[in-house]
This record gives C-alpha cells, structure tokens and sequence, in this order.
C-alpha cells in the first residue's frame, strides 16, 4: 500500500504488456509498483540505481526490475513525461 508522503514521483496511467498479464500475478503487480513509486527499483544494479536516483531529479525516465514469485524478470519503466508506467517482460522491449 502506498503512503502518499513516501511516493517519490508520479506514475501515470499504468499500462502492462499482454505477454507480462499472462505471467504476472496481480500481487506481483501491485507490489512491484508499490516499491517502484516509493524509490524500490529493485534489481537494479549500483549504476542503475544511481542513474534512477538522478532521474528523480532531473525528471528522466525511471526503470526497476523485479521478480515474479514464479520467478519470472520483469520491468517497471515510468516516461521522462510521467504521464505512462509500463509493466512489461525484457522480451517485449
């Protein structure tokens, strides 16, 4: 659940790839995008996580990476504009 003093930027509409809807539980969503918003990006490696600290910001484009709890890589990209947060696999990229 997301506490409106934690959320760290704006996610727009939230949209997800048709390939990730059939591998992503609605809990998996949720919680990724919790983390997301509130500055968790996950997987992210240091320089990534780095880059996403400057795009805060500098109002760049954000991106985290989960896990499913099946296991399965996903990634959580909110627009330079904000006004979109796509869920999407790293094959539909």
């Amino acid at each position: 659940m997301i506490f409106l003093e934690q959320q760290k930027f704006l996610l727009g509409q939230i949209v997800i790839t048709p390939a990730a809807l059939q591998v992503l539980s609605v809990e998996d969503i949720c919680r990724a995008i919790d983390r997301h918003v509130c500055g968790d990006f996950g997987l992210v490696s240091d320089a990534d996580r780095a880059e996403n600290e400057f795009a805060l910001q500098h109002g760049l484009r954000v991106m985290s990476v989960f896990a499913s709890k099946g296991g399965v890589r996903f990634w959580v990209v909110t627009e330079t504009d904000r006004l979109v947060t796509t869920l999407l696999l790293p094959g539909d990229y």
